[in-house]
């Protein structure tokens, strides 16, 4: 049975909807009713699908907490309103979209599903309403979607709600800051149980909620969803929100009267009962006449089942084929400007010229990062002299490397083209979460959405800089599904690249690049690239090589590593008269299988170095390719062992690969 917008506008009493399709629902008793009770009704049914074997894995109601979660969703009223869920979405969402059958089928795995079936009850999407189900993930990307209706002038807020649980985590307070820092219309709504998961508050949470959000500057509500003139209440909030156009911090005080996901309820059952009895939505009902409120109820339980039975008849996901990842080939580019790198530019200077050329070309673009204004212009001087020149788009933020990320997934969320500077490479682990659960899931599992973000950041040794600012941690990120991960050398063209990676590929992408590369001066010599073959993205990021065309040996080396490769190949030909060949990647994720791996295929004796630990690294990927595609030659792997970098230059020598240490076991293998 299919349910349409008309018949299911009937069955719940022909409800308004503004021009996008969001539920309006008025204020009074009857209309809240209604809405909530209905609601109610699909949680139950989602519970029931449970018990009937119809649903796997978990999923999170708000039985008992429909009017907190209807409140601020039904008071957005602005066509560039968002809303930022967390696992208990469901109220959330059927306030903001409507949409009861696609959220019913996303539970059950079916084909008429919000998101087809790929993110379940914890993940939904509906215009600018998205779901996640990683504790405060989402407030990062609440400060970048709340900047980026700043930046274009709008009287839309972002809505960014969570638990009380979720109060102990680090992103949150990253997230108001930012948002506090920048004025942006970001309203952080906790949802105060007080109760996480099955501990309370009082064994979780140190000092004073409202306080949280003071702290920050933000102004502070508490309210309550007993409270007869909650809604009116909560109203007022989101018009002041959108009133000072900048960030607010509200606490709504509910009790959930199920579990916290589907059986793991161990509260005394006196305080059940309590909670049973305070249940703001039947109170809601009581005001109602008994003959209304009883036709209210007939027809929301019909309307539940045409939408049970609608997910019941809707097939169940199914690929008609495994996906390889989830990249389309970029299309054939539409005519754009190159960047011009002057003549002689070193690649600092190329990326200089490049970011330049961006901002100037294409409002889109934004630079983020910490310590990018001038005269300082980063920690490496690759943006000096942009925030002269674009004071509004070159933005330096706070020490928050999380918190940047996040808020440049929600900049790239709302069409614009972040850039985000992470100061050293050795810092992106705290960026791990907002890439590996946030920005390369969402082009995967939401119809329709892209993350067009690049993250650029220094990396490597042979500085002095010690075990935190001396890591090349390319091997932890080439593991992310979904991320691009590029790591050019000063014989790409890494403005070119830099340009493809923001302008092209609408995809995360992480480009690296060495310390000591940035004074190297860019110069092609004889490379000449690989065949793209039908590998993904390696047009826009190519493979380039040089040297004897039936080699005694093949180097495999990228980025910072380069030049230390072609001083041992120097010396492997004039020393050891070896025919040697250099293979220098650009792509280091997806891995160039096609071209660069079936080149290596050919080879006789192939040596992959890199700086990483190659344990687990990108030669282990590279040797993994090479054996399954039938390599019958020689394979070696050179690295950093899994030991911290050192500060001391001495010690640096002796762990990172030097020209002697590669060219001693090189020749080992003959």
């Amino acid at each position: 049975m299919e349910i349409s917008q008309q018949s299911t506008d009937q069955a719940i009493l022909a409800w308004a909807r503004d021009d996008h399709g969001k539920p309006q629902i008025a204020l009074d008793p009857e209309s809240l009713y209604r809405y909530g009770h209905l609601i109610r009704l699909t949680e139950q049914l989602v519970l029931d699908q449970f018990s009937r074997g119809l649903v796997s894995g978990t999923t999170h109601t708000c039985i008992g907490q429909e009017l907190t979660a209807m409140s601020v969703v039904r008071a957005l009223n602005h066509p560039d309103d968002a809303v930022l869920s967390n696992h208990r979405n469901h109220g959330h969402f059927l306030t903001y979209s409507g949409d009861f059958v696609g959220l019913v089928a996303e539970i059950m795995g079916r084909e008429a599903g919000a998101c087809g079936g790929w993110g379940g009850s914890q993940h939904l999407v509906h215009r600018h309403f998205h779901s996640n189900g990683v504790q405060g993930g989402m407030l990062g990307i609440g400060a970048g979607l709340a900047l980026a209706r700043k930046l274009h002038n709008s009287d839309g807020i972002v809505a960014a709600i969570i638990g009380d649980g979720t109060l102990g985590q680090g992103l949150v307070y990253e997230a108001m800051n930012l948002a506090s820092v920048w004025n942006a219309p970001l309203l952080v709504v906790v949802e105060n149980n007080g109760i996480a998961q099955t501990t309370v508050s009082s064994h979780t949470l140190g000092g004073d909620i409202e306080a949280r959000g003071a702290a920050f500057g933000l102004p502070t509500w508490r309210l309550a969803d007993d409270d007869p003139e909650f809604l009116a209440k909560v109203d007022g909030v989101v018009n002041t929100v959108r009133g000072r156009r900048g960030p607010g911090f509200l606490v709504i005080d509910t009790r959930r009267m199920g579990p916290h996901s589907k059986g793991d309820d161990l509260r005394d059952p006196e305080e059940l009962e309590q909670i049973r009895n305070r249940d703001p939505l039947a109170a809601l009902g009581r005001l109602l006449p008994a003959d209304v409120r009883n036709a209210i109820e007939s027809n929301n339980r019909q309307f539940v089942e045409a939408v049970r039975q609608a997910a019941d008849a809707s097939p169940e996901a199914c690929l008609r084929e495994t996906p390889a990842h989830i990249f389309e080939q970029p299309a054939q580019p539409e005519p754009m400007s190159v960047p011009e790198v002057p003549a002689g530019s070193n690649v600092r200077q190329a990326i200089n010229s490049t970011l330049r050329h961006l901002l100037g070309s294409d409002k889109r673009v934004l630079v983020i990062g910490e310590d990018l204004h001038d005269p300082y212009g980063g920690a490496f001087k690759v943006t000096q002299g942009l925030s002269t020149d674009f004071p509004r788009r070159v933005i330096s933020t706070p020490i928050s490397e999380a918190g940047i990320t996040g808020a440049a997934i929600g900049l790239a969320l709302d069409g614009y083209l972040p850039i985000v500077e992470i100061m050293f490479a050795d810092f992106l682990t705290l960026c791990m979460d907002q890439l590996l659960n946030h920005a390369v899931k969402f082009p995967g599992m939401f119809p329709d959405v892209s993350v067009p973000l690049v993250i650029r950041t220094p990396c490597g040794g042979r500085r002095g800089y010690g075990p935190t600012h001396s890591q090349s941690p390319e091997h932890l990120f080439t593991a992310v599904p979904g991320l691009t991960v590029a790591y050019p050398s000063h014989r790409h063209d890494v403005s070119g690249l830099l340009a493809n990676a923001v302008q092209r590929w609408h995809y995360p992408v992480l480009f690296l690049e060495h310390k000591l590369l940035y004074g190297e001066k860019l110069d092609p010599a004889d490379y000449t690239a690989l065949d793209s073959a039908d590998d993904v993205a390696t047009e826009l990021f190519p493979t380039l090589r040089r040297g004897a065309d039936d080699p005694d040996v093949t180097l495999v080396a990228y980025g910072g590593m380069l030049p230390i490769a072609e001083a041992v190949a120097r010396r492997l030909e004039t020393e050891e008269e070896l025919a040697v060949e250099i293979v220098a990647p650009a792509l280091l994720s997806p891995l160039p299988r096609d071209s660069m791996i079936g080149h290596l295929l050919e080879r006789q004796t192939v040596v992959v170095v890199e700086e990483s630990h190659h344990d687990f690294g990108v030669s282990a990927e590279i040797a993994a390719a090479l054996l399954e595609s039938g390599f019958s030659g020689q394979l070696l792997r050179i690295g950093t062992p899994p030991v911290p970098i050192a500060s001391a230059r001495s010690l640096e020598r002796s762990i990172i690969p030097d020209e002697q240490s590669i060219i001693d076991q090189i020749l080992d293998l003959f």
